[in-house]
């Protein structure tokens, strides 16, 4: 009830620019959302630290919750980032519903452990993967504006064959990159949280595996780059963004070199509790 109302406020205010002007709309938008982000995200550490002893965040009810917590961060990001657009006449509506849905299923069983491993296992793989994605774009789209700017720069004849996009196209996707990666990999990363406490026994993998530790790290510095691009005003031009999607891709690589080497426990067979491996016949 308490996020949902704040949410339910910050709808009324985004329907109330179509009838008149108010300059402080704004910061109460921002403010009624950011309270109920807050809360939201608290009622959802709660339901992971008290739900069903083992399957933290397991349930249908639970992944309503998640959603609309989604969506509402997205819209939160939005509303900061393009502050003159009404996106919460749509967005903010399917927030409610979402929770809506989560109130219908609060009485349903949770999922079985090897459902919830299975699915957690999918949403962390998935959003890695488009985190993974996000970031290789933004290093081809950063060398790609690297380039042309040298060129560019040194009134370079460009070489035939070779045209590349424009600066500002380069700079969009630059911008998009570092904002998407950020976000997917930080849901993957949850979500691979989750799943570890799921996991019992033999099947979890250290807190310090050297990929955990690399992953939280480079979560790290794409927040703070993320910031820090949206901060700093002079890093949202020229080649300072450029410069933060290639060094995102240097961490990622990091990562990646610790899966090639073997250096994590992430590529040890998986067991099931009773010691035998997932990829063995039963």
């Amino acid at each position: 009830m308490c996020f949902s109302a704040s949410y339910a406020v910050a709808l009324a205010l985004e329907a109330s620019r179509l009838f008149f002007r108010m300059p402080v709309r704004l910061i109460f938008i921002l403010g009624f959302t950011l309270a109920g982000l807050v809360a939201h995200t608290l009622y959802l550490v709660y339901r992971a630290q008290t739900g069903v002893v083992g399957l933290p965040l397991s349930t249908w009810y639970d992944w309503y919750l998640m959603a609309s917590w989604i969506l509402a961060a997205s819209y939160l990001a939005i509303v900061i980032r393009k502050p003159q657009t009404n996106v919460g006449m749509f967005m903010l509506p399917l927030v409610e519903v979402l929770i809506g849905l989560a109130y219908l299923f609060r009485d349903y069983d949770p999922f079985q452990r090897s459902q919830a491993v299975q699915i957690w296992g999918m949403a962390h793989g998935f959003m890695l993967l488009l985190g993974t994605v996000s970031v290789s774009l933004g290093f081809i789209a950063g060398l790609m504006y690297l380039v042309q700017s040298y060129r560019l720069k040194h009134k370079l004849t460009p070489r035939p064959g070779l045209k590349l996009p424009s600066l500002e196209w380069l700079q969009s996707v630059n911008k998009q990159a570092l904002g998407y990666s950020a976000f997917c990999i930080a849901l993957g990363l949850i979500a691979g949280v989750v799943l570890n406490m799921i996991r019992s026994g033999q099947t979890r993998v250290p807190w310090t595996d050297p990929v955990i530790v690399t992953s939280f790290l480079l979560l790290v510095w794409l927040l703070s780059a993320s910031v820090f691009e949206w901060v700093y005003k002079p890093a949202q031009q020229g080649r300072k963004v450029a410069y933060l999607t290639v060094a995102s891709f240097v961490f990622l690589a990091m990562v990646m070199a610790l899966f090639v080497l073997g250096k994590t426990e992430h590529t040890a067979p998986q067991l099931d509790d009773a010691g035998t491996s997932f990829e063995e016949p039963a």
